[in-house]
């Protein structure tokens, strides 16, 4: 039997049952099943703002529908926004960070990110940026594997060498 391909918790349920009793194991059923929901969201067609635009182009078209006044039965709350805007896809690549706010060192002075501007990536994002491991540990040895390769390509005075420096990596 095909999966039933819709985001609610009981299809979610049924498309578990169905996938264990085909056989597959349990991680995997459930897997399978996350992932049939996930795309359902997805075809859904978006989040709050997409269905505010679609009802902003319904009203323009004359559909008689009014826009809900905030506060009022069934308009989104102040937490749906907050929510919103956490999984939002950035249009322009992330928030704006600048060295001259003391949200980025200069290159100079090894080019990361500072507290402040963590703060405020993790703040826009929802992301979970941690300080720099220059000490050691399995953070740097990730982060000098990724970024060995583009820090290689890249030229004298960089932001990706000078950030393989400061983090200790080793050969910088």
């Amino acid at each position: 039997m095909p999966l039933v391909k819709s985001k609610s918790e009981k299809a979610f349920k049924e498309n578990i049952k169905r996938e264990l009793a085909a056989g597959k194991p349990q991680k995997q059923a459930v897997a399978i099943a996350y992932n049939v929901q996930r795309e359902a969201k997805k075809a859904a067609g978006g989040g709050l703002y997409a269905n505010i635009h679609a009802k902003q182009e319904r009203i323009k078209h004359g559909s008689g529908e009014k826009m809900r006044k905030p506060g009022s039965e069934g308009a989104p709350t102040a937490e749906a926004f907050r929510e919103s805007a956490k999984t939002a896809k950035m249009k322009d690549g992330g928030p704006s960070l600048a060295v001259g706010r003391g949200e980025k060192l200069s290159v100079d002075r090894g080019a990361g990110l500072t507290a402040k501007g963590r703060e405020k990536y993790n703040r826009e994002t929802g992301s979970h940026l941690k300080a720099p491991q220059p000490q050691g540990g399995s953070r740097r040895d990730s982060f000098c594997a990724r970024m060995g390769a583009i820090a290689e390509k890249s030229e004298k005075g960089s932001r990706s060498r000078a950030s393989m420096k400061r983090w200790n990596c080793p050969g910088w």
